[in-house]
């Protein structure tokens, strides 16, 4: 019988044990007890708060989401202008604890996943037009619409292909770097529409 008031634990314990496990097998091919096992508890524990492993990933999804979202609105808490409110949302894509191996390894595989699930594939959208709108919301403040969209593509492009860039190679600069380089892409972009 689970102990009253665990289940918030527990189900935290299940969902980082998952991103572990994922992390190390770098696919979602893990099993339930592989889980449990990590979170140092039953299987049927395991199933009891989620009810099955599509149920997990899908917890993972939204609990790594609403650690970005958190990030960004923690970081433009501060800001005091549309190109430090863009800075902010580069900042929270490459924080820390978002762009610890293990997770990006657990983004890499939902976007696997989302080509045959349904649920995380509308999860995954979810985040992409708000992370567009909430770029292009800003840029709008500094360019033209249509340079505001295009920046706030590549934008986005080089923030999901450093991700891919840090699963899949050795090579890869580190974190600092990285967001460097797309903070001086934002640059670049802003310097060269606001001259014409």
């Amino acid at each position: 019988m689970p102990k009253i008031g665990m289940e918030p634990v527990r189900r935290s314990a299940l969902i980082n044990a998952t991103i572990a496990e994922i992390g190390q097998n770098g696919s979602l091919d893990v099993t339930v007890s592989q889980i449990a096992r990590r979170a140092g508890m039953s299987s049927a524990l395991a199933h009891h708060y989620f009810g099955s492993k599509e149920q997990i990933f899908l917890a993972v999804i939204r609990h790594i989401l609403r650690q970005f979202g958190q990030s960004v609105a923690e970081r433009s808490s501060t800001a005091m202008s549309p190109r430090d409110r863009i800075i902010a949302i580069i900042d929270a894509s490459f924080d820390q604890e978002q762009f610890d191996p293990n997770v990006v390894a657990a983004w890499l595989a939902f976007y696997v996943k989302a080509q045959n699930s349904n649920e995380v594939a509308r999860l995954l959208r979810v985040y992409a037009r708000r992370l567009n709108s909430n770029l292009v919301f800003q840029l709008k403040e500094i360019v033209s619409d249509d340079a505001a969209c295009n920046i706030a593509q590549g934008l986005a492009s080089m923030i999901d292909g450093f991700y891919i860039r840090h699963a899949l190679q050795d090579m890869a600069p580190n974190r600092q770097t990285t967001k460097a380089l797309v903070v001086d892409y934002l640059d670049l972009c802003l310097l060269r529409h606001q001259n014409n």
